[in-house]
C-alpha cells in the first residue's frame, strides 16, 4: 500500500456510470474493503444504479451522484462532510467526475491520468497505441487503479452481486405471479440497451427464437425490459406465437433484477447491463453483440458464448447504425442463436 493512503479511515469510490461497468468494476470495491477492513468506505453513484450495490458488503454509506448542478454538488458536499474521506479514487474517465471530488473538499484524489484532469490528480496513464487508448479489459482497466495503489488484489477477481432474503422473497413472490415454479425451465430475453438502438437484436429475431425454445423445451420465457424499453418488449410479445411473460408493464428496477436472472437457466441477452448480472451469478447466457470491440468484456466468460458477425464496420461503437442497414445485429440470425441455445442448454434442459 502507498505509504500516503496507510492511515487512511475514510475513503470514497465514485463508480462508473453504466450498469455493466459497475458489475465489472465490483472486483475493486472487493479490493478496497479487503485492504481497508475498518475504514468507512462510501460509494458515489448515480440514484438509478444504487440497486446494483444494494445488500453488498463493501460500503458503509451509498451517496446519489447528482452532480450537474450547483444544488446537487452540495448535496455531495455535505454528505461528504459527515464521512469526511480523506481519499478518492475515480473509476470514471471525466474531468467532471474529479471536479465534484474537490468541490466535495476531497483531498486527495486517484485515477487515471486523461483529459484535462491529468495535470492534477495521481494515477497511472492509460497505454496508447498510434496515438489512441489501447482497449482493455474494464475489468483489469479498474483494478490497475488499485494496483497503482499497491494494494493486495483479489486471487481470482470475478464480478459479484448480493441479494438479500427480503429482496429475494419479493422476487419469489413476482415469478409465482408470473406462473413459474421452481422446476420450470426458465429461460430469459434481455431485447433492450440503454447504450442505443446499435445494441439491439431486432424484436422479430427475439419472437423468431422464442417460438423455437419453446417448440423444443416448452420452456419458461421471461422477457426482461426497463423503463423506456417498453415498446421494444411489446414488439417482441405482439409478433410472438408463444406466451411470454412481458415483465417491462412491472418496473422491474435493478435491485430486483438481481434475483430474476439468477433464476434464469439461460439468458439471452444484447451486449448491456443484465449480461453482467448473469456473470457475477454463473447463469449461462449468450450474448448477441453488434458494434461494441468485445475486448472491453473478455472477462469471466467460462458461462458466456458470444455471438458477433465478422464485418468490417465493426466495432464502430456509435450509438445507432451510422451505414443505415444494423447489419451486425441483422445478420445474426434467430436459427444460428437457436443452435448456440441447443449447446449451451445441454445437460441443462431435459
Amino acid at each position: 500500500m502507498l505509504p500516503a493512503i496507510q492511515s487512511i479511515d475514510s475513503l470514497v469510490v465514485r463508480c462508473p456510470n453504466w450498469v455493466g461497468d459497475i458489475v465489472m468494476a465490483t472486483p475493486v470495491f472487493q479490493c478496497l474493503r479487503q485492504n481497508f477492513p475498518h475504514a468507512t468506505i462510501t460509494a458515489l453513484v448515480r440514484p438509478y444504479a444504487k440497486g446494483i450495490l444494494e445488500d453488498s458488503p463493501w460500503f458503509n454509506f451509498v451517496v446519489d451522484c447528482q452532480d450537474k448542478n450547483i444544488k446537487g454538488l452540495r448535496v455531495i458536499r455535505d454528505s461528504f462532510a459527515r464521512t469526511k474521506p480523506q481519499m478518492g479514487l475515480l473509476l470514471p474517465n471525466t474531468t467532471h467526475s474529479y471536479l465534484t471530488f474537490k468541490f466535495a473538499g476531497v483531498p486527495q484524489v486517484y485515477g487515471y491520468r486523461r483529459n484535462l484532469r491529468k495535470c492534477f490528480l495521481n494515477g497511472p496513464s492509460p497505454i496508447k497505441e498510434a496515438g489512441k487508448f489501447k482497449p482493455m479489459r474494464m475489468q483489469d482497466y479498474y483494478l490497475e487503479l488499485c494496483r497503482f495503489l499497491d494494494l493486495k488484489l483479489p486471487d481470482n477477481p470475478k464480478p459479484k452481486l448480493y441479494i438479500s432474503d427480503q429482496l429475494q422473497q419479493k422476487a419469489n413472490a413476482r415469478l409465482h405471479s408470473y406462473g413459474i415454479q421452481p422446476s420450470d425451465l426458465v429461460i430469459g430475453l434481455n431485447p433492450g440497451a440503454s447504450f442505443g438502438s446499435s445494441k439491439c437484436w431486432p424484436p422479430e429475431h427475439f419472437s423468431a427464437l422464442a417460438e423455437k425454445l419453446h417448440k423444443k423445451y416448452g420452456c419458461k420465457l421471461l422477457l426482461l425490459a426497463g423503463p423506456g424499453e417498453e415498446g421494444i418488449a411489446e414488439a417482441i410479445v405482439e409478433s410472438c406465437s408463444v406466451d411470454i411473460i412481458n415483465t417491462s408493464r412491472d418496473k422491474i428496477d435493478l435491485a430486483e433484477l438481481k434475483p430474476l436472472v439468477k433464476r434464469c437457466n439461460l439468458l439471452i441477452t444484447n451486449d448491456t447491463g443484465p449480461r453482467h448480472y448473469a456473470v457475477a451469478f454463473d447463469i449461462p447466457h449468450i450474448v448477441l453483440m453488434g458494434p461494441t470491440n468485445p475486448i472491453y468484456t473478455k472477462r469471466n466468460l467460462e458461462h458466456s458464448v458470444v455471438m458477433q458477425k465478422d464485418l468490417a464496420c465493426i466495432p464502430c461503437h456509435k450509438k445507432t447504425c451510422p451505414l443505415g442497414h444494423h447489419a451486425c445485429m441483422r445478420e445474426l440470425m434467430p436459427t444460428d442463436v437457436f443452435e448456440a441455445c441447443i449447446s449451451t442448454l445441454n445437460g441443462i434442459a431435459s
